[in-house]
């Protein structure tokens, strides 16, 4: 099905309806959406089975039903370049592979790479996703092949231009500001995808830059999307340049003045925690990329207790080496769990929240999802509970967190419109999708110069001991 259902109203069954909104967890619970993608009852299914008799029915009663999940922070100019420079830092990573891609990378290969990655997603339960594009081949709206790849799955979206201008040779501060309008433009005709400002760092842009990027939000409204606190060395170079944090210097240049999330912020000093409490800045956790990149952990359980809004974010395909929400979502309760030698520093129904309606409210769609609540769109997972995962369920919340894989996907709806069936992409022929994506990265490396990190490039030194 890849049309809305017209007056057929559907229900969804489970053992447990994870609501993840006021009415919480529905034991033999089910949820009922309109033709138009509106969800209009959530309850116990025989209630709701009583009350739309000639509802179409999907799901045997022994699956888990839940929001679709909000990946708050990745790179979809990434998608064809993952498994690269594993043993490398984030700057020596953005020298390695990143910068030298983001010189040659095109609008069509962002599209390729993103309907990719979005197969991915959508296969992780993944319903909206909060992209930062970042290249430097400016003058080709590369960002824009985001929204395009986007909106040839139907997932929901939010897509900003990860700007940077401090490198050599880089155009004027116009052109970047270019780029923000034509992407800001492109999506105003997109119904299920939102703008917002990039600023790939703030230690990334000029003064100029950041002075012209923050007039726009003021004049246009727009919201942010950065890095913000995310390795130790920028702490030093702020500090050197600016005498403050990044937090503080991005405070100082008034754009947390505006609606904020930040990926990262794992360096954060008693003093950024209190700005960013006074200023409302939104986080998106990406505790894999964190790990493999060796950036740090952050600090969430402090960020919940002071009432930051916290999303979870895969990060970048090229990061991550995965969009896969599963792995991100047990990762974010291992690791605090590890980090503070505590197994209660973290629960499972605290890490579903940040996946799903937490990582709505630091987005501002959490009127819209992030919850299965009545007047919400419908946004729905049915995970299978008729696979080894789960068909135990002793705590489904434990079981969703720690338990469940990719594989327990077994429906995915967006807007009401069913994008994953039985576990399959729908519209989406993979075999070729693969076989174009597959020569698109060897172009790409081959054109980015990626010798020593891509075997498309020459011979890889597969060291088994240090």
């Amino acid at each position: 099905m890849t049309e809305k259902t017209g007056a057929e109203s559907v229900i969804v069954r489970g053992s447990w309806v994870l609501t993840m909104g006021p009415q919480g967890a529905i034991r033999d619970g089910a949820v009922v959406f309109d033709g138009e993608g509106t969800i209009i009852s959530v309850g116990r299914w025989e209630d709701l089975a009583a009350s739309n008799p000639n509802a179409r029915v999907c799901g045997d009663g022994n699956g888990i039903v839940m929001p679709g999940f909000i990946n708050a922070h990745t790179h979809l100019t990434e998608g064809l370049n993952t498994g690269m420079a594993e043993d490398a830092v984030l700057w020596e990573w953005f020298e390695r592979v990143i910068n030298p891609v983001g010189k040659i990378l095109s609008r069509e290969e962002v599209e390729l790479g993103t309907r990719l990655k979005g197969v991915e997603m959508l296969g992780s339960g993944i319903t909206t996703v909060n992209d930062m594009s970042c290249h430097r081949n400016l003058g080709g709206e590369v960002s824009l092949g985001a929204v395009d790849g986007l909106a040839a799955l139907g997932m929901r979206g939010v897509v900003s231009f990860g700007a940077e201008d401090v490198y050599e040779g880089a155009p004027e501060p116009a052109v970047f500001m270019a780029e923000h309008e034509a992407l800001a433009d492109h999506i105003s005709g997109k119904a299920l995808i939102d703008f917002r400002v990039g600023v790939g760092t703030v230690l990334g842009i000029s003064k100029e830059l950041f002075e012209l990027t923050v007039a726009g939000c003021r004049d246009h409204g727009w919201a942010v999307h950065t890095h913000l606190a995310e390795v130790r060395e920028e702490l030093s170079m702020s500090r050197i340049d600016n005498g403050c944090s990044t937090i503080e210097h991005a405070g100082r240049m008034g754009l947390l003045d505006h609606e904020v999330i930040a990926g990262h912020c794992i360096w954060c000093s008693e003093a950024d925690i209190g700005l960013m409490v006074s200023r409302d800045v939104a986080v998106a956790h990406n505790p894999v990329a964190n790990m493999i990149l060796a950036s740090g952990v952050c600090p969430v359980p402090r960020f919940l207790r002071e009432g930051i809004r916290v999303g979870i974010g895969t990060d970048g395909a090229a990061s991550n080496d995965s969009q896969d929400m599963f792995g991100a979502v047990k990762t974010a309760g291992l690791i605090q769990k590890l980090n503070s030698l505590d197994a209660a520093a973290i629960t499972a129904p605290q890490v579903m929240e940040m996946a799903t309606i937490g990582g709505a409210r630091a987005l501002g769609l959490d009127t819209l999802v992030g919850s299965l609540d009545p007047g919400k769109r419908a946004d729905i997972v049915l995970l299978d509970g008729n696979t080894p995962e789960l068909a135990v369920q002793h705590d489904p919340f434990q079981q969703v967190v720690y338990a469940a894989t990719a594989r327990s996907v077994s429906d995915v709806w967006v807007d009401g419109i069913r994008r994953v069936e039985d576990g399959v992409v729908t519209g989406i022929d993979m075999t070729s999708l693969a076989r174009e994506a597959r020569e698109a990265s060897i172009d790409i490396a081959k054109r980015a110069g990626l010798v020593g990190e891509s075997a498309h490039c020459g011979e890889l030194s597969f060291e088994t001991e240090k």
